[in-house]
């Protein structure tokens, strides 16, 4: 039986340099709970060889690059997918060629196994000993804005009867089964990933995070997603998977069902001081806090939380995000 997948096979450059996976390629950078990252040496007859990089390789045409990462980090060590988290993930698109690499970590120990022909060896390397080694090249350029991002976490809040309200869709005839369906599609968008229309980087601040929450909405308004602190495009990840409070107050708080990905909060009085509390628990924590990132188009909801340090996103871009426009 011929294995061969038609996607492996090298792209040319318009420079002569060859990058290998015709659908583009894609490696799975795994953060342990010691702060280790799982590294491959890479066997002496491949691209690079010697040196060291993540598990991974070409995609195939009919996979994104998380299946690609996560299919390839199987094969190649025997990575359980069940033992991550997925955290982000960073797309170096070349135009003619594209390498995705998908960041998760682990939430049980593992053992990875060496299980083909391109390891020399597997390890887990400490992260401040990463940059001692011979890396593979691409990975020694991507290495200093990945390891930036290892400590960060985002962790969403959204304003539900804020967003559900942005639209006059009828939606407060049946407010239990609106929010039911709304949660369902945030619960999707946690699984899945928020989608780039949503962490595109706006280049700095945004009409959202200057105070004007009820501004024209823009996919750019969550900059706040791709970068906390400076905005910039370059290494922006382009998926990121947060981890998601939903408020829901009122009738709303009838919802029932199992909502995987989020904790869904039922506000005992009303909604806004149940985000401002659950914003202020997550930034009072010993360590780096969490960037929080708040959703609603409430103007003195943005002030309170805002002066607790959160960040804001309209309602406009989270419902495009979930498919829900």
């Amino acid at each position: 039986m011929n294995t061969h997948e038609p996607a492996d096979g090298w792209v040319e450059a318009p420079d002569g340099r060859r990058f290998w996976g015709r659908a583009g390629a894609a490696g799975l950078l795994v953060l342990d709970q010691d702060d280790r990252v799982l590294l491959q040496h890479r066997a002496d007859w491949s691209h690079f060889g010697g040196t060291w990089g993540l598990p991974g390789g070409a995609r195939h045409h009919d996979e994104s690059a998380v299946q690609g990462a996560l299919r390839e980090s199987g094969e190649e060590a025997a990575v359980p997918a069940d033992a991550l988290r997925l955290l982000f993930a960073a797309e170096l698109d070349l135009g003619f060629w594209s390498y995705t690499t998908v960041v998760a970590r682990a939430v049980r120990p593992f053992e990875p196994v060496v299980s083909d022909a391109e390891s020399i060896a597997l390890s887990w390397v400490p992260v401040d000993e990463v940059a001692d080694l011979p890396l593979h090249p691409g990975f020694a350029a991507s290495w200093p804005r990945l390891r930036s991002e290892l400590g960060g976490r985002v962790h969403v809040v959204v304003d539900v009867a804020n967003v559900l309200g942005s639209r006059p869709d009828g939606w407060w005839r049946d407010r239990v089964g609106a929010t039911t369906r709304f949660l369902e599609s945030l619960s999707r968008g946690a699984r899945d990933g928020v989608a780039e229309a949503l962490v595109a980087p706006g280049g700095g601040g945004t009409p959202a995070a200057t105070g004007r929450p009820d501004a024209d909405d823009s996919p750019t308004d969550a900059a706040a997603f791709a970068d906390g602190s400076t905005g910039e495009p370059p290494g922006a990840p382009t998926w990121r998977w947060p981890d998601v409070t939903a408020v829901v107050e009122g009738e709303a708080r009838a919802v029932g069902g199992s909502f995987p990905g989020l904790t869904v909060v039922r506000a005992e009085a009303d909604g806004d001081s149940a985000i401002v509390a659950r914003v202020h628990d997550l930034r009072d924590v010993s360590g780096v806090p969490p960037r929080v990132v708040v959703v609603t188009a409430d103007r003195g909801l943005a002030d309170r939380v805002q002066a607790l340090g959160a960040t804001l996103v309209r309602p406009g871009a989270l419902r495009r995000a979930v498919g829900l426009d």
